[in-house]
């Protein structure tokens, strides 16, 4: 995934010489990598579901179509955001500001694993995992948000289009916080339907990615 990552970068940059994506490259692969040792050593059920998840019986139908929109608009969003900066030059973003995107990545990171920690039934697809017993996950920052990894998400999206510098970037940021923003409200329909106790939950957790806003 690593190297997907960087070919698109890098591709559509037009040069290996773009220190923010290197910089970028390197704090989140490293993050990354290290979730994905302890999630080997604490959680291997959880790591094989984020693994093989995706496919298997009982996904929705709408969520693999939303899915590939989003990981589409995803890889496009990195593409724009190198040709942005690397090729064309339309953004001049200072530097003061990429580092506070700098700052805002490393702090979806703490979110990110939060979450896995709290929630050993996390898959990619939106399923209910009954072979797993899956039941609803509602302490850790489950306690605060209903969607804690999309919250996370928010975090990163804006702090990578700024740390990269691409004013175009932090736009198509906004694009794909909403098309994450589509995905919560339907999958919570499937979470009101199919899993024990969801409704009561929405009723004491208000609020899907960020408390007092949405």
């Amino acid at each position: 995934m690593a190297g997907v990552f960087a070919v698109t970068l890098f591709l559509s940059a037009g040069t290996l010489a773009w220190p923010a994506a290197w910089a970028f490259l390197a704090l989140f692969f490293s993050f990354t990598s290290a979730l994905s040792i302890w999630l080997f050593r604490f959680s291997p059920e959880l790591l094989a579901e984020r693994l093989s998840g995706l496919g298997k019986a009982g996904q929705k139908t709408w969520d693999k179509l939303l899915l590939a929109v989003t990981a589409t608009a995803f890889f496009a969003w990195l593409a724009m955001m190198g040709v942005d900066v690397m090729r064309r030059g339309w953004s001049h973003v200072p530097l003061w500001l990429q580092i506070a995107g700098g700052w805002l990545l490393l702090a979806s990171f703490p979110i990110f694993f939060a979450t896995f920690r709290e929630n050993r039934f996390l898959s990619p697809a939106v399923r209910i995992q009954s072979e797993r017993a899956h039941r609803l996950i509602d302490t850790g920052p489950y306690r605060h948000v209903r969607h804690p990894m999309y919250g996370g998400f928010v975090l990163f999206a804006v702090g990578t289009a700024l740390m990269l510098g691409s004013w175009y970037g932090l736009i198509g940021a906004l694009c794909l916080i909403g098309l994450v923003a589509r995905l919560a409200v339907l999958e919570e329909r499937t979470l009101r339907e199919e899993l024990a106790g969801y409704v009561d939950y929405m009723q004491r957790v208000r609020y899907r990615f960020v408390p007092q806003v949405w």
